[in-house]
């Protein structure tokens, strides 16, 4: 190999050029972000051998503003995240169901990419935390990228998108201390008997799950599947674990959080890199807009599950590769509710509603404007658009015309063929509650289909933080919730946290549903 005269090297490069030179390893120029070679990528450019450092040394200037630059802002939820690849294939042909060409037939394979996750730790946090986990796919069909994104547990705290930002404030360390206090969200919740069925199922052992491989994930909300006659369902979705389902006690997780914090993640690349690909199936429930009123709760509340509707297998996802960059991947996908496809539309959920605009714009300013142009978000399908500039743009854009509608030939027509189904409205403008809020039933519900070991730890995982509260009235409104839900559960969470049974008997009968 030969050097430009008076090309100065460092004795470091030099040496380090001689080691793979010598192994036989051909080696690979290092480049500027430019593509321009560097020459030394160990020494400052200085004034002299005392001297200042120089500001043309642009290796040096270059290097610490990708530095300065490497963390893009973290999400505010969900920010603990794992993701691998995988495919999607369907079962059957949902053909007289819906217009989702991945349904379209038994065998069609649908690449995904899945992102797992707690919802309110941070980056970094261990994965032993009590929370609700996040299970999010996204589809790269042939009608464009479709993201489910959904939990491990079915329903969610509350059922309005506007208490969303005030939740997370609550579930968020203090603004004074910076530190997660119970008293902080058992006082928001004290407001929010809404909130009590999520409650009882996130400090039960789900709460905590052992492995993502063994984790069912659900969409949350309804959703509309529409077909090519516009007729129209109203579906959940139900990821179930072929692994089956695994979970932490308190204690357990202690002890796993002593010996590996990254549990979750270890475990299900692990389990890839053996070659023990991790399955779920895909379940539907599926509900005719005529039977939204037959049920004494509201079927389009997110705090609550559809007991007693039968549940249809309709296909089957492997994850079977880890990805390759960490960042490039999970840490820069961009999920959204918004992304959907043809013949899969938003239901009436208020929750679902606010999700839509919520996290298409938190995408929009973490990674800016062109992040769906990003590898990991790209479409598989050709995008043809007139979203035009902004940073990051790979300038890929041709033509004179950006702009529609045109009579210019090759420009891009809306199709008539995909619109929104017609739903029709009555009534006026509102901002008043639900009709049906039916808050207590459903957690009680869910109480008594625990065994008694399960009980028991539910008991002692709420306590454990309820029992921190130190606003008796507060503490004497949440156990009145739980009362109201079931008697023994109330009864045995107030002797937990040594309450005023009497009291919160009267307050558990004066609490209106």
């Amino acid at each position: 190999m030969h050097l430009p005269r008076g090309f100065a090297v460092s004795q470091l490069s030099v040496l380090g050029l001689a080691t793979l030179l010598a192994s036989g390893v051909s080696a690979q120029t290092l480049t500027r972000d430019n593509g321009s070679p560097v020459g030394d990528n160990q020494n400052s450019q200085t004034a002299g051998a005392r001297g200042p450092v120089l500001l043309q040394d642009t290796q040096l200037i270059e290097k610490l503003q990708r530095f300065d630059r490497e963390r893009i802002p973290e999400r505010v939820v969900h920010a603990r995240g794992t993701g691998a690849f995988g495919e999607f294939v369907a079962s059957e042909n949902l053909s007289g169901l819906t217009r989702a060409s991945l349904f379209a037939a038994a065998g069609k394979k649908t690449p995904v990419f899945v992102r797992f996750s707690t919802v309110v730790h941070p980056s970094g946090s261990p994965e032993t935390l009590r929370d609700p986990h996040g299970f999010a796919t996204k589809f790269y069909t042939d009608q464009g990228n479709w993201d489910l994104v959904g939990n491990n547990l079915p329903i969610f705290f509350i059922r309005d998108a506007i208490k969303f930002p005030d939740m997370v404030h609550a579930f968020k360390p203090s603004p004074v201390g910076n530190v997660q206090d119970p008293n902080r969200y058992f006082d928001f919740f004290s407001h929010v008997p809404e909130g009590t069925h999520m409650l009882t199922r996130v400090y039960s052992d789900q709460g905590i799950p052992a492995s993502y491989r063994m984790m069912d994930g659900n969409g949350v909300h309804a959703y509309k599947m529409v077909n090519s006659h516009d007729e129209v369902r109203y579906v959940k979705f139900h990821w179930k674990s072929r692994q089956g389902e695994k979970n932490l006690t308190r204690a357990e997780a202690a002890k796993v959080q002593a010996e590996d914090f990254n549990n979750l993640t270890n475990d299900l690349y692990a389990a890839i890199r053996r070659g023990d690909f991790p399955k779920w199936d895909l379940y539907l429930q599926i509900m005719k807009p005529e039977d939204l009123d037959k049920f004494p709760f509201d079927p389009l509340d997110a705090t609550k599950v559809w007991p007693g509707i039968a549940e249809t297998k309709v296909g089957t996802m492997t994850l079977n590769k880890v990805p390759d960059n960490f960042f490039e991947t999970t840490e820069m996908v961009a999920m959204a509710p918004s992304h959907l496809v043809p013949g899969i539309e938003p239901s009436e959920d208020r929750m679902l509603q606010g999700r839509l605009f919520s996290y298409a714009d938190t995408q929009l300013h973490r990674l800016g404007a062109n992040h769906q142009l990003m590898p990991i978000n790209q479409p598989l399908v050709k995008v043809d658009n007139y979203n035009s500039n902004g940073a990051g743009n790979p300038g890929k854009r041709t033509g004179d015309v950006n702009y529609q509608p045109s009579r210019q030939a090759g420009s891009a027509v809306d199709d008539s063929q995909h619109k929104y189904v017609a739903t029709p409205l009555a009534g006026n403008t509102q901002q008043a509650a639900i009709a049906k809020t039916d808050n207590f039933t459903q957690a009680g519900s869910f109480y008594r289909s625990l065994s008694k070991q399960h009980r028991e730890n539910l008991i002692g995982n709420l306590a454990a933080d309820l029992g921190q509260v130190k606003n008796a009235e507060i503490r004497q409104i949440m156990l009145s919730h739980f009362y109201k839900a079931d008697t023994e559960y109330g009864t045995r969470l107030t002797a937990a946290v040594k309450g005023d049974l009497t009291d919160v008997q009267q307050r558990a009968k004066a609490l209106v549903d």
